[in-house]
């Protein structure tokens, strides 16, 4: 494919890094065939799944870092303990990283880092979640006596601490999807985001129907084919993503809202659903994958972290950065061929457009004097997205990524944009292009 532009986004001494090769297991709605599994377990399948697509020696990569948001406390070095699983050496360093939704995509930047800083050659990203199993806390009063008792010496001590606990010390604390810092979900931040930009509660709907359909039509025809069969120990093969269930205008919209009640728009339907899943991304140094006699699939270009405010701009984030990583990159919109942006909620998606759309926002908000503009839908996350292939936390920003350089590939395009939104307000842009082999 030859470049639609000179512009050149490489930079002097510093080494090109790209996409050998990027996998997941099948995403599947949580409470089903992952259910009684651990996320190292998920995120061993996709490092094994990645190590069998690609026939890397295990011993020629140089390091490991994996993205997750729900901690699980026996293994909190998940990077590590799946390495181990896959059969990695002991002496290959692993590292986990946590940054909510956008959690691979920093495992995944960091790779970056560690290659165009000539530290590493080859390195191994990716994001697991498992919400089939979240830790569930004893109250704090239960924990704090809990440790004392640990403590006493003798059993007069232990009686009087045991004598002190009431009923209200075995409340759990369960986890939930919401901000600390303003106490609010997710859900609660979308529906406001959409009642502030005027998305109707049919706009919503008719854009996860669309999520939906694509993934149906991109599954069927074969081409999500970043998804790896996985053996699910003492259950049968998992072959596909099963959260994909086009439906229909008139049964979404019998759902109540979910958040705001009752005149709440955004319901389960439009919504991405909880999901477990894995991820595994292979990259190297553009010299040291031709080497190996890999073709990459694309340059991981240009990059921009950005946070906002995490109450009223919770998910308005691939509007500030989109223009961000453009200028960085030399490039207009109209450059882009590929979109691939983390549909968290459909009234989420609807609002970045139309800010990315408004002069008006552009100029009070952001400080700029115009626009950036809406990506074209008909470039736009065109075989389904987070809506309907689900999303696992940690593991999304790499399906992203992969998505993007395979559509690149199929539709012949050079230049593509992947977006994510995330807790607390942050947001990750990536700009990347496709290898010309």
């Amino acid at each position: 494919v030859q470049p639609k532009t000179k512009k050149t986004l490489g930079k002097t001494g510093v080494k090109n890094v790209v996409v050998v090769e990027g996998v997941r297991i099948p995403f599947l709605q949580s409470g089903t065939s992952y259910a009684d599994l651990m996320p190292h377990d998920l995120a061993r399948a996709a490092l094994q799944g990645l190590l069998t697509r690609t026939s890397v020696p295990r011993d020629v990569v140089d390091y490991i870092v994996y993205g997750t948001v729900i901690q699980e406390v026996k293994t909190s070095n998940v990077a590590r303990e799946a390495a181990l699983g896959a059969g990695f050496s002991d002496k290959t360093p692993a590292h986990t990283v946590t940054m909510a939704c956008i959690s691979s995509n920093q495992a995944m930047t960091t790779g970056v880092g560690l290659i165009a800083a000539g530290q590493c050659d080859v390195v191994v990203a990716g994001g697991v979640e498992l919400m089939s199993d979240v830790p569930i806390r004893h109250s704090r009063k239960m924990r704090k006596t809990m440790l004392t008792l640990n403590r006493a010496k003798t059993l007069g001590q232990k009686l009087s601490l045991i004598s002190k606990i009431r009923p209200d010390y075995f409340a759990p604390e369960l986890p939930a999807v919401a901000e600390f810092s303003t106490s609010e979900t997710m859900g609660h931040s979308a529906d406001r985001l959409a009642a502030a930009f005027g998305i109707s509660r049919l706009e919503q709907d008719e854009y996860a129907l669309r999520s939906h359909t694509l993934a149906k039509k991109a599954q069927e025809q074969g081409l999500l084919q970043d998804v790896v069969p996985f053996k699910v120990p003492g259950k049968d093969t998992v072959t596909k993503d099963n959260g994909i269930r086009p439906s229909s205008m008139e049964q979404m919209g019998k759902l109540k809202p979910a958040f705001v009640k009752p005149y709440g728009t955004v319901t389960a339907a439009n919504s991405s659903f909880l999901t477990d899943g894995a991820s595994a991304m292979l990259i190297m140094s553009e010299e040291k994958a031709l080497a190996m006699g890999y073709k990459p699939k694309a340059y991981l270009r240009d990059f921009v972290y950005v946070s906002q405010d995490p109450k009223d701009q919770l998910l308005l984030g691939p509007t500030y950065a989109t223009p961000k990583v453009l200028e960085k990159a030399g490039l207009s919109l109209s450059d882009i061929d590929v979109f691939e942006f983390h549909e968290a909620f459909a009234g989420q998606i609807l609002a970045n457009l139309k800010a990315m759309d408004s002069d008006w926002f552009a100029q009070n908000y952001m400080g700029r004097k115009a626009k950036v503009g809406a990506p074209p839908l008909d470039k736009f996350n065109t075989w389904g997205g987070s809506l309907s292939l689900g999303h696992p936390f940690g593991a999304t920003g790499c399906r992203l990524v992969i998505t993007a350089a395979h559509r690149l590939k199929k539709e012949g395009g050079q230049y593509g944009l992947v977006a994510a939104c995330a807790a607390g307000g942050q947001v990750m842009v990536l700009c990347s292009s496709l290898c010309p082999w």
